[in-house]
């Protein structure tokens, strides 16, 4: 039997031909394996899917799938395809986001990480980012700490500080609902925050505080908060609530009749909240960091197209966290023509975004010295619905981020760089 019939023969060769393709695969210069996307570049994103905070988290999500769609279409970053790793942090629990941050950069080696919308959980989530030298992007976490007093180097944050938020509403609320106000607020770092954020705008203006409540994340009963906050005779009852606590605060509030005696209002409100709610509860004057509706401003038309066509649904501010979020990273490494992180940093600093991503009248940056996005806020009121069945907020007026940015020195922020 000649060797080209014997099939041991045959079998050895395949082996050994497939031992040198391997072989030169590894050899083959770093720019030729990319090509062939055998190193794709990876995102990891540890956000809530489950819990009080598993509706904007869900949104997040789709935000970041819809720009890697794009960025891919484009080439991809560097050269290279992009992936995504998710995992589910829960809404409120820091141990599990801390395990599924380590879990990514260690064991996925990602080249960039995403979360959080929990405040706590981002705060924790920071801590492994900075350990690890990663570059991190904070798309929802609101309090102020994560680009004031414990900011990184390697850490931006999409939304705004909780005192952008209360300096953008305060006056809203004073014209609209009076001065004495009673707080309902989600006892973690974002209410406590914000809270504060809030009596010292409102001080500033003549607002005062009548009383206050903690109120577990999670919490589904509401009345004991709100007999309370009756009691206290206030002109308004401050909602600092988010995600299934705000529905669950509102709809009882309403429920009580409150609204036909008191004001009901807030400072940050979210489109999944109110469509959560009964049309009847959708009132209240409010902040909200992105709005669908903004006639005349570029590209924001085909944004909610895409999204409309990928959810059902017209985006949030939190798909547009998601979706800046996941383009920074690709906006952060074409500037500076690397994936270090340290490069990186450096470049995203003070960096513009482009329209198709900003989706603002003026261009969101990232401001250099703290690494938090200046960005436009939408101040109005919510309604049982406009022009379009998903149209719930009537905005009254644009503010300009910077307006009521306030100064690094204020939030405290004292960037270290690696030496």
């Amino acid at each position: 039997m000649s060797e080209n019939s014997d099939p041991a023969a045959v079998g050895r060769r395949n082996l050994m031909r497939a031992a040198l393709a391997v072989g030169a695969a590894n050899l083959a210069p770093p720019f030729l394996r990319s090509a062939r996307g055998e190193q794709p570049v990876l995102i990891g994103l540890v956000n809530p899917l489950t819990g009080p905070y598993a509706a904007p988290g869900k949104n997040e999500l789709a935000g970041c799938e819809l720009a890697i769609s794009q960025i891919n279409a484009k080439g991809g970053i560097l050269g290279r395809q992009v992936e995504l790793r998710v995992e589910d942090s829960t809404s409120g629990d820091a141990g599990t986001a801390v395990q599924k941050a380590r879990k990514v950069i260690e064991r996925d080696s990602v080249n960039f990480l995403l979360g959080n919308i929990n405040s706590a959980l981002a705060l924790a989530m920071a801590q492994v980012s900075y350990e690890k030298g990663v570059l991190h992007i904070v798309p929802g976490g609101h309090t102020d700490a994560i680009t004031g007093a414990t900011c990184h180097w390697n850490v931006f944050r999409v939304c705004n500080a909780t005192q952008m938020e209360a300096n953008a509403a305060a006056q809203q609320l004073i014209e609209k609902a009076g001065r004495k106000w009673y707080y309902i607020t989600p006892d973690y770092a974002f209410g406590h925050t914000l809270q504060a954020a809030l009596e010292k705008a409102a001080a500033r203006l003549g607002g005062t505080k009548v009383g206050a409540d903690l109120a577990p994340l999670g919490t589904t009963d509401y009345s004991s908060y709100l007999i309370k906050a009756q009691a206290a005779n206030p002109d308004v009852i401050v909602f600092l609530t988010q995600g299934d606590d705000m529905i669950n605060a509102l709809k009882q509030a309403v429920q009580f009749g409150l609204d036909k005696r008191l004001h009901l209002a807030g400072a940050q409100q979210e489109l999944e909240s109110l469509e959560g709610l009964p049309p009847e509860a959708r009132i209240g004057s409010w902040v909200f960091e992105w709005y669908w509706k903004q006639p005349g401003v570029p590209h924001v038309a085909e944004f909610v197209e895409a999204i409309r066509k990928k959810t059902g649904k017209v985006p949030t501010a939190r798909t547009w966290f998601g979706f800046v979020s996941t383009w920074s990273c690709a906006l952060a490494a074409a500037s500076a023509k690397s994936l270090d992180a340290i490069k990186m940093a450096k470049a995203l600093g003070g960096m513009k975004l482009p329209p198709e991503v900003g989706l603002m009248p003026e261009a969101p940056f990232y401001r250099a010295e703290d690494h938090q996005l200046i960005a436009s806020l939408f101040v109005g009121s919510a309604q049982a619905g406009g022009s379009d069945p998903e149209d719930l907020f009537n905005v009254a007026r644009v503010t300009r981020g910077i307006d009521v940015a306030g100064s690094v020195e204020d939030g405290g922020c004292k960037m270290v760089w690696p030496s």
